[in-house]
């Protein structure tokens, strides 16, 4: 643990004057680690504190907030918000205060912060997406809850085998192939600014702030109006974009989820995504919203209009194209993987690869196993102790999360975007196959494959952050694993008192849509993999030949990669709305075209505007939601009338 800084160890605390690596570094992966850990990492993460008990502290407990809010969001929506920006900006803000009213002496370090907010995403949410899932579908199914002891267990374990799975992760995604995480970009160009102090830091941060003020009001205009009055309502943003898409492409569009939408939030994170996966999603949204879907109800397949209904078409598509392309990257790359686990080597007394400088700071591989052994061991035995599933289908449901891992990890270093639900949907197809007929198998331990993958592709983006600002990745790692104690115990916590019988799950007051599609596909394969339809079964079949192709043409001809389009990114399309992918395509197509008019205004005001937009439009949104049903929650939390 590093000692608190005094005053004269943090002279600035503030970064030096050197842009984020955010466009990587070229060699051999090799020489990839070694320019970072010489360019980067010396000068900043070898001298500055950053894994502090302050740290710790603070991070967990904005995280034990933080994740009652996703609980609480994840039942109303079925989504969650990534806490990273919040909980850098909220723990800058209170400790100013404490700092300024002489409670504390000496303000944290940005690589504190950084340690603080990893504890904190730890937290909030990587422990809370298992509930509104898979345990919510177990609750409505069969018509009971589970014993608190028992769901901690379960979620803590979860969580356990995430954050351990990311550890291989790290170094292959973000220090050899380099994928952006989007918001792992803005997490650091955020808190870059908050700590800034040379001229053009002080023009990158001004912006910055300008940028979140504008998103702030932006997302209050679209969603807080009716808060303030009724009569306001007709007047937000969400409304007149509404009418406008009523009166352009009609409720047929519309419902299909073809339709113009105002948020600047996705519009950043397409800036910081890049021209090609957003040109991806948008081409394979276009495809699976404005053909596919018209298709299947022209022809009868499809009788209801809801998206709900909708997307269990598409998501099979689109889920098996991730898979295969993620898998087949993989296999292609499995030189730089062997050179990640490298460690294994010498943890069993074999032959290793040389080792590097960096491999003094990374995460070792021998703290993978230990987690992922830990982890195994304790769910074979809640698995086999609560719902008598074999031992040997948790060993399955492990071995298919680290796979699902990989594909989850990319997809979201590519498009800032977690497949929850399609990723979801694979070991329940796995277990449809393999125990037919039982609910209670399919979706425990699918639970256990989507959760575990889940977590470690959101961990990652964390650890993209500390990667750019120079933060010791083994002391980043082990701020992440202390945030799941408290996350595990608040997130479960939150979820009985607001869901104390399982009739609350698709009420009005929590229609909890994850929890519907999860109990849906369990009960559509209770018979197996002969009760999916046959077009579905085909769509599974033309994804995953889609995710190969687009993955080996790049490798047989070079000069056409640039051109074709992300198999990650069109695979991600067809799993959520056509909108979307228009989002992301309008920022990155805005900031492509700033880099190409003016590339040192671009370098300058890029990165930072688009996190502050996120940061914005992200804090607004968390604060409508509690203005709107904190007392309610509140009640509920607290059990008074």
């Amino acid at each position: 643990m590093d000692p608190t800084p005094s005053p004269s160890s943090v002279p600035a605390d503030a970064p030096p004057e050197r842009p984020l690596p955010v466009q990587g570094f070229q060699g051999t992966p090799e020489q990839i680690e070694q320019q970072w850990y010489e360019q980067v990492y010396l000068g900043q993460g070898d001298s500055m504190a950053q894994l502090t008990w302050r740290a710790l502290i603070m991070g967990t407990l904005l995280g034990a907030v933080l994740s009652m809010t996703n609980i609480y969001l994840g039942l109303k929506s079925g989504w969650a918000f990534g806490v990273t920006i919040t909980a850098c900006i909220a723990s800058f803000s209170l400790w100013s205060v404490l700092l300024r009213t002489g409670l504390v002496k000496t303000p944290m370090t940005i690589l504190e912060n950084n340690c603080m907010q990893s504890t904190a995403s730890a937290a909030g949410y990587s422990t809370g997406s298992v509930l509104y899932c898979g345990f919510g579908a177990y609750m409505v199914i069969n018509e009971r809850t589970l014993p608190l002891g028992l769901t901690i267990g379960w979620v803590f374990f979860i969580a356990l085998l995430g954050v351990t799975m990311a550890i291989p992760m790290k170094r292959q995604m973000i220090n050899i192939e380099q994928l952006r995480f989007p918001t792992g970009i803005a997490t650091a160009e955020t808190l870059r600014a908050l700590y800034s102090k040379g001229a053009r830091a002080r023009q990158s941060a001004r912006a910055l702030s300008w940028a979140a003020i504008a998103a702030a009001v932006s997302q209050f205009w679209s969603d807080g109006l009716h808060l303030v009055s009724a009569a306001l309502a007709p007047y937000g943003l969400g409304s007149l974009v509404g009418r406008l898409n009523q009166a352009t492409f009609g409720p047929a569009w519309t419902t299909r989820t073809v339709s113009l939408v105002w948020d600047p939030v996705f519009i950043a994170a397409g800036v910081l995504m890049g021209l090609r996966p957003a040109a991806s999603i948008l081409l394979g949204g276009t495809l699976c919203w404005c053909v596919w879907v018209p298709y299947l109800q022209h022809h009868g397949y499809i009788t209801s209009s809801s998206y709900r209904d909708l997307v269990q078409w598409t998501v099979w598509g689109g889920a098996s194209c991730m898979v295969v392309s993620g898998l087949l990257a993989l296999a292609l790359q499995w030189r730089t993987v062997a050179r990640a686990l490298s460690g294994l080597g010498r943890m069993f007394g074999g032959p290793a690869a040389a080792p590097l400088p960096i491999d003094a700071i990374e995460t070792p591989a021998s703290w993978f196993v230990l987690g992922q052994a830990v982890a195994l061991v304790a769910l074979s035995w809640l698995a086999k102790e609560s719902f008598d599933i074999p031992v040997w289908q948790s060993v399955v449901a492990v071995l298919l999360a680290f796979l699902l891992a990989l594909v989850a990890s990319r997809v979201t270093g590519e498009t800032d975007t977690t497949p929850m639900g399609a990723m979801g949907k694979i070991p329940q197809l796995v277990f449809g196959v393999l125990s037919p007929g039982n609910t209670t198998v399919n979706l425990m331990s699918a639970n256990i494959t989507a959760g575990s993958a889940m977590a470690a592709a959101d961990l990652l983006t964390d650890l993209k952050s500390g990667y750019l600002l120079g933060a010791n990745p083994r002391k980043q790692f082990l701020a992440q694993f202390s945030g799941i104690f408290i996350g595990s115990v608040a997130t479960v916590l939150t979820f009985m008192v607001l869901v104390p019988t399982p009739s609350v799950l698709g009420s009005d007051q929590f229609p909890a849509p994850s929890v519907q599609t999860w109990r849906a596909v369990a009960l559509a394969l209770s018979h197996g993999l002969s009760s999916l339809e046959t077009l579905k079964l085909w769509t599974i079949a033309v994804g995953a030949l889609v995710g190969a192709v687009l993955t080996l043409a790049p490798r047989l001809w070079p000069a056409l990669g640039r051109w074709l389009p992300s198999a990650a990114g069109m695979g991600l399309s067809w799993t959520f709305h056509w909108y979307y992918g228009m989002l992301f395509f309008t920022g990155a197509v805005l900031g492509w075209a700033m880099e190409k008019r003016d590339p040192a205004r671009a370098e300058l005001y890029n990165f930072p505007i688009a996190a502050g937009v996120m940061a914005g439009g992200s804090l607004m949104g968390v604060a409508l939601v509690f203005w709107e049903n904190g007392p309610a929650a509140l009640h509920q939390l607290l059990g008074t009338p």
